[in-house]
């Protein structure tokens, strides 16, 4: 490096500099200089439309390059105007018989005060702040009786616009001699430092992970994402910049073309602003979002997912709403039951919105759906949440799992302290009057949960007309319609309705005669007829259990391991319907048939 030649951009106020620079850089091997004469709007015309051309360096002087430097990343060094160049200038009007005065920034005119007065010259001096400044100036001292200015080329072209005579401080080749030597040193520290951050990116590249920072105005700083895919991950990152900006450290997990991708953001201090830095760590497996039983979210898609629900209607959560809110600040492990449909997932999002860990992810883990794969992901895998820390994990249909992964399960928990690492939320299906699975009672005793009991909908149905009227409101605005509510006999077939699949069934009920309505009220015939359908559907089911002829007179184990049997026979062998029709996952499935 120290044998390349320097590249500099030269930008002079007057011929003779420019004429000057080119001299001097051709006794020189450590530079070459491209020179320019401009004042200090084609100054900066220059530098923009030369910007491209991988310049080392700007030269230039006075206020041109103070202008220059607020522009361009490009190193700038300023000719300064030594003492003897002021000195010079200062003799040169000796003679002068009229009035004059010297004017110019603050580094000519202390050089001119401290010379004045060891020459005992009497010379009246001015100092101006800002170009701006000097034409007024200089209109003033015309009026006054001053003849002629000593001053920079800024004073000099507007003075001699005015009619008064002007001698120039011009720069002496020492000067720019020096800018040169400068230019030269501090362009060899930039390049250095450039290859420098160059080669720090390639190791970052190195690691296997990502990084991505983003400078105060959300431009990508520095990035060493080398997928195709760059302007969607930039864009997703910029979503979360105002979360990182608010808190000490972000966490979210991101799914990008198949990958599961954890990444953390933080803002990082340089040069008095803030820098977002974000840090990929990926999976290195395909997760698919949801689709082996793991789904990842954060704070506005759960809030999102909440406001959809039955829960989102004010009220609806009853009696629980307080026991929520201080369960949902605290650190313990919960557990929440009800029967099927009394919205155990939405009750979950709430604790995980309102809680402390909020601003990192929500982990869902749907054990009914959980695969081979997904469970080998989250107990052998580097990358699984269950090694990570301060997330929600929320574990649901837990008493899917079976006795031994339900045991499993336990066992590293408690070896792992993955419970006080993280805010772990079970919950688990309970049927009519009765109590949790073993494995359920099982979770609370080891790991002292906290418990939220759901209700089923026929414990509230004297809150049922309240619930109806505010979702059917929430109805009209979704579906465009001015439905005014339940005729009374309508409402009061819904009251006598057992709900046996709860909240979920009464949302989908009545989505359904608010969709199928034409006219200002729900009639009582359309809700007869589906109440009617409704009871078909359900009672069909049973039907065909007590008529498949299967003998009672057996442990559970075998009577549920011969009607899988048969389901899968009457489906032609075809697990994965089998599988659907039975509301397990494929992974239960085959348990069993094995």
């Amino acid at each position: 490096m120290e044998n390349e030649k320097i590249k500099i951009l030269g930008i002079a106020p007057y011929e003779a500099m420019k004429t000057a620079m080119e001299r001097l850089a051709k006794d020189r091997t450590d530079l070459e200089v491209d020179a320019y004469v401009g004042d200090m709007d084609y100054g900066r015309e220059l530098v923009l439309r030369h910007t491209g051309e991988n310049y080392d360096a700007i030269v230039s002087r006075g206020g041109t390059a103070q202008l220059i430097k607020k522009i361009t990343d490009i190193p700038v060094t300023e000719i300064s105007l030594s003492v003897y160049d002021i000195l010079r200038a200062i003799k040169l009007a000796e003679n002068y018989q009229e009035r004059y005065a010297i004017i110019g920034f603050s580094s000519i005119t202390g050089s001119a005060h401290l010379l004045c007065d060891l020459l005992q010259y009497q010379v009246d001096i001015f100092t101006v702040q800002s170009a701006e400044e000097v034409l007024p100036l200089l209109t003033r001292l015309k009026n006054e009786g001053y003849r002629m200015v000593v001053c920079d080329m800024i004073s000099h072209t507007e003075a001699k616009q005015l009619g008064l005579n002007t001698i120039l401080i011009s720069s002496g080749v020492e000067s720019i001699e020096d800018a040169f030597n400068q230019a030269v040193k501090i362009s060899r520290s930039h390049i250095r430092v450039r290859r420098e951050n160059i080669f720090l990116k390639e190791i970052l590249k190195g690691t296997g992970d990502y990084t991505v920072v983003f400078d105060p105005e959300e431009k990508v700083y520095l990035s060493t994402w080398d997928k195709e895919n760059e302007t969607e991950v930039y864009d997703i990152l910029r979503k979360e910049l105002p979360q990182v900006r608010s808190q000490e450290s972000h966490k979210i997990f991101r799914n990008i073309e198949g990958t599961l991708f954890s990444i953390v953001g933080c803002m990082v201090s340089y040069r008095d602003a803030q820098y977002g830095v974000f840090y990929f760590t990926d999976s290195k497996i395909p997760i698919t979002s949801g689709k082996y039983g793991i789904r990842f979210s954060n704070k506005k898609e759960a809030k999102e997912q909440f406001f959809n629900s039955f829960y989102s209607i004010t009220g609806a959560m009853g009696g629980l709403a307080d026991s929520i809110e201080q369960i949902s600040q605290s650190s313990f492990p919960v557990m929440i039951t009800g029967e099927k449909g009394t919205g155990k997932e939405q009750i979950a999002r709430a604790l995980y919105t309102e809680s402390a860990l909020q601003s990192n992810p929500l982990v869902s883990i749907d054990c009914a759906q959980l695969t081979d794969k997904g469970w080998t992901y989250l107990t052998n895998h580097y990358n699984s949440p269950f090694n990570d820390s301060d997330n929600t994990i929320y574990f649901q249909n837990v008493d899917e799992l079976g006795q031994e992964r339900s045991r499993q399960l336990l066992s590293m928990i408690t070896d792992t302290n993955l419970h006080r690492r993280n805010r772990l939320i079970f919950s688990c299906i309970s049927q009519q009057n009765s109590m949790i699975s073993p494995e359920g009672q099982e979770i609370v005793k080891r790991l002292s949960c906290l418990t939220i009991c759901l209700p089923p909908l026929r414990e509230r149905i004297q809150e049922l007309p309240t619930l109806a009227s505010i979702y059917l409101s929430t109805l009209n605005v979704e579906l465009g319609k001015q439905l005014t509510g339940f005729e009374p006999k309508a409402m009061e077939m819904l009251m006598h309705y057992d709900w046996p699949q709860n909240y979920t069934q009464f949302k989908r009920l009545t989505r359904e005669l608010a969709v199928l309505t034409v006219t200002p009220y729900i009639t009582s015939n359309s809700t007869a007829v589906l109440l009617d359908k409704e009871r078909s559907l359900i009672s069909g089911s049973c039907e065909a259990l007590e008529k498949s002829s299967i003998n009672l007179a057996r442990p559970l184990e075998e009577i549920t391991r011969e009607i899988i049997r048969k389901a899968v026979a009457d489906n032609d062998g075809n697990q994965s319907l089998t599988a659907r029709q039975l509301q397990i996952s494929r992974t239960t499935l085959w348990r069993y048939l094995k």
